[in-house]
């Protein structure tokens, strides 16, 4: 049971493993949720996120995640603004901030923003929190260090400074040159050591709590009230975060350039594309959706297919491919969005494909053939099986097909590849595989007869 959390200043992945087994990332941008939503986790919890300098992360996004029966908890900092923002949807936010930001006590974003270092620092603090300076001075009243007046100064100093300029020095310093309560400043700032409130951190930490309580209870998602729609703007934020990965640097350019020397495979390939396309938006409308097992399925074709069953063997593949481990998994679950959006009537794809076949060229040939095995197997007088045949008869078939004629590995689900040629059942196949292994029986007798008889 996979858990994602976003965090960055907030919280050390050290500290987060106290209280939850998950898997900690950078702070959430936009993209960021419906990457992790891709992988199926138990859940997501969001405590901290991006504010500037790098898109957000998108409301649609968190709904979509939801939508897909994933539990997303928010906290803290962007977590909080966000489960506040869609609490009526179904996000569960946990903490102080989170309910002063719902009911409407706190509406600026800067409440929870911070200036921070990257990550290779650990995302370390640089400046305070507005939401910890108001939680920080309220306990100095109440422990008797503050007035409520000097409350009031150092609440009005913070908020009115930039919030990457929020430390306590800078606050106590520009309230001191007010010329206000010096002495008690001075106190004041002494009792920070010890009296000081982390109330993100606090907020944060409680969600934790909750996630792992609703994991260890064995919750499920409440499923969704909404509809999600999907949007041309929903639509490129989607493909965006599906193709990264797949190619990288200027090298693209070059091989497309390459490929344009050749017209008709450009030609080719351009209409294939167009298609692959075409078969993505309707699976996006149909709001299909690829669990892991089918991204598993697919990765086994793809690999017996290239001949890529050793793991270095696949390590060489993309590296010569220019796609890294994430973008792979985008490409698998891309190529089954393609073939479930790409599911048409037997008899309607069966129209298309001959009507493709004519375009080819490839028709005629395949008619002649066709037209030949028939001939022979009728004049062998061949009749075809019962389909609870034998099962060693059936092995034969496949072993004959797959190892000796094709020369790769029998498919591991005979019925799944049944349907990826267009047959309904692995018994249709058995029929196939038994009129061409007696085609090629009588080929190789006409080859092999004496001339002079």
């Amino acid at each position: 049971m996979t858990v994602i959390l976003f965090v960055g200043p907030t919280l050390s992945a050290e500290e987060i493993g106290a209280f939850i087994d998950a898997e900690c990332r950078p702070p959430a941008a936009q993209g960021d949720v419906y990457r992790a939503a891709l992988e199926r986790p138990r859940c997501i919890g969001i405590i901290d996120g991006y504010f500037d300098g790098v898109p957000s992360v998108w409301h649609k996004e968190i709904l979509w995640a939801m939508a897909q029966g994933i539990e997303v908890f928010g906290s803290a900092s962007m977590g909080a603004l966000r489960a506040a923002e869609l609490c009526a949807f179904g996000m569960k936010g946990v903490g102080r901030i989170f309910e002063d930001f719902r009911d409407g006590r706190l509406e600026d974003d800067d409440e929870v923003a911070v200036l921070h270092a990257p990550a290779e620092l650990g995302f370390k603090s640089l400046s305070e929190p507005m939401v910890s300076i108001r939680a920080t001075v309220d306990k100095a009243v109440e422990a008797g260090v503050l007035t409520d007046e000097l409350q009031s100064v150092l609440v009005g100093t913070a908020k009115a400074a930039p919030y990457r300029d929020r430390t306590w020095d800078t606050i106590v310093k520009a309230a001191e040159d007010s010329g206000v309560g010096v002495q008690q400043l001075k106190e004041f700032q002494n009792w920070l050591a010890a009296g000081r409130v982390d109330a993100k951190r606090e907020d944060a930490v409680a969600m934790l709590k909750a996630m792992a309580s609703a994991i260890e209870a064995g919750e499920p998602a409440r499923p969704v009230t909404y509809e999600f729609e999907w949007t041309d703007v929903w639509n490129s934020l989607t493909e965006r975060v599906e193709t990264e990965g797949m190619v990288a640097g200027d090298s693209v350019q070059f091989v497309l350039d390459e490929l344009r020397l050749d017209e008709e495979h450009f030609r080719q390939l351009r209409q294939r594309a167009t298609l692959r396309q075409l078969a993505l938006d309707e699976a996006r409308r149909q709001r299909a959706s690829i669990d892991r097992s089918e991204l598993v399925d697919e990765m086994s074709r793809h690999r017996i297919r290239s001949r890529l069953t050793r793991r270095q063997d696949l390590t060489a593949w993309l590296d010569s491919n220019q796609i890294d481990e994430r973008g792979y998994e985008n490409l698998l679950r891309e190529n089954r969005l393609v073939e479930a959006g790409s599911k048409l009537p037997p008899e309607t794809l069966s129209r298309h494909i001959i009507a493709e076949l004519k375009w080819s060229g490839d028709f005629a040939s395949l008619k002649r053939r066709a037209l030949d095995k028939a001939k022979a197997l009728a004049v062998s007088g061949h009749v075809e099986t019962d389909p609870g045949q034998a099962q060693s008869s059936h092995l034969n078939l496949v072993v004959w097909y797959f190892e000796q004629r094709l020369d790769r590995p029998i498919p591991a689900d005979l019925d799944l590849y049944a349907r990826s040629v267009g047959l309904g059942t692995r018994q249709e196949l058995y029929r196939v595989l038994e009129r061409e292994y007696l085609y090629s029986r009588l080929q190789d007798d006409d080859l092999n007869a004496d001339p002079s008889e």
